[in-house]
């Protein structure tokens, strides 16, 4: 072989050899990605709330904290809670003394009370009375609701009832007292009873309690804010009630079934995979649907909501962090 000959078989094996690291670089660029399911960590979060209105007099913990079972959170201060509990126990009282002039019988003294409860009740009737014709005055005038205007006349009817309740009261200690007089006002004892359990559960109520372990997230009043009824007042995070939700294409889901156990790669805590069960499968909203273009040869895919949970405690593992999982 010459000189010549020897060229171009080198020549030509340059060029072999050129041609085929382009066609691998190609192969290699243009191979198709492994499938890689994306989604996020999740957490139980409980929304506490404020069953009596008020004022926050104490907060006493922090965003970040962690917090057991039944720990005080806050202090609602609430004056109406307390004039309640002063009324309801004005009511026992008075109602004990109902009771007692049952069972002894009526004196001068004690008719006289009577008569100046009935008196009492009366005025509350004629103030209730002005009250609600002025709130109809200005409903006829479409100033204030419905709704305003029909609190307004149950106060009313709340206090001609009490009046109704007084005067018959003040006519039993004129008549003497009856057995059936004795069970009525055993009745209004039991009922004042009920009246003090139930201002006493409100009073309770104003030390907000933690639902359950966790970590206060957010605190949304601060200290001396005025609240109403089931206000948010902060957010507790159960760490202990964590899953991995990822939402997939239908075409996409790799044949991924309830109960089977995949491995989950968290790139915020480096390259370990973490077994984890398909706890649910559910179908989304129509919103969520990839529509077809053509008619020939596509079809609609419907989007599915998965839910997976970790079979084993995490370390580190915190909501919002992304999760990954890869087809094998």
């Amino acid at each position: 072989m010459n000189k010549s000959q020897k060229s171009l078989w080198i020549g030509i094996g340059v060029v072999l050899a050129i041609v085929a690291v382009v066609a691998l670089t190609g192969w290699i660029a243009l191979r198709p990605e492994p499938e890689m399911l994306t989604g996020e960590v999740a957490a139980s979060e409980y929304r506490v709330s404020n069953k009596v209105p008020g004022r926050v007099a104490v907060i006493y913990v922090e965003e970040g904290q962690t917090v057991q079972a039944g720990d005080t959170l806050a202090y609602i201060d609430s004056p109406e809670v307390d004039a309640k509990m002063q009324q309801a126990r004005a009511a026992r009282n008075a109602a004990n003394a109902q009771s007692t002039k049952a069972q002894n019988g009526a004196r001068q003294q004690q008719i006289a009370g009577a008569y100046e409860m009935w008196q009492k009740a009366q005025v509350g009737v004629d103030i209730a009375k002005k009250s609600y014709d002025r709130v109809q005055s200005l409903y006829d005038k479409k100033v204030v609701s419905a709704q305003k205007r029909d609190e307004v006349e149950a106060q009313y009817r709340a206090a001609v009832a009490t009046a109704n309740a007084a005067k018959s009261q003040y006519d039993l200690a004129c008549a003497g007292a009856q057995e059936e007089d004795k069970e009525a006002a055993n009745a209004l004892v039991a009922q004042a009873d009920g009246a003090i359990r139930e201002v006493t559960s409100y009073v309770n109520e104003r030390y907000i309690t933690a639902p359950c372990d966790g970590e206060v997230t957010d605190i949304f009043s601060k200290r001396s804010d005025l609240i109403g009824t089931g206000s948010p007042v902060m957010n507790i995070l159960d760490m202990s009630d964590v899953w991995f939700t990822f939402s997939v294409r239908e075409d996409l889901i790799g044949g991924l079934q309830p109960g089977q156990v995949v491995q989950v790669q968290i790139p915020a805590l480096g390259e370990q995979t973490y077994p984890a069960k398909v706890t649910n499968m559910k179908a989304m909203a129509s919103y969520a649907t990839w529509r077809a273009t053509k008619t020939n040869g596509q079809y609609d895919v419907k989007s599915f909501d998965l839910k997976l949970v970790p079979t084993e405690a995490i370390e580190g593992l915190r909501p919002g962090m992304t999760a990954v999982i890869k087809a094998s």
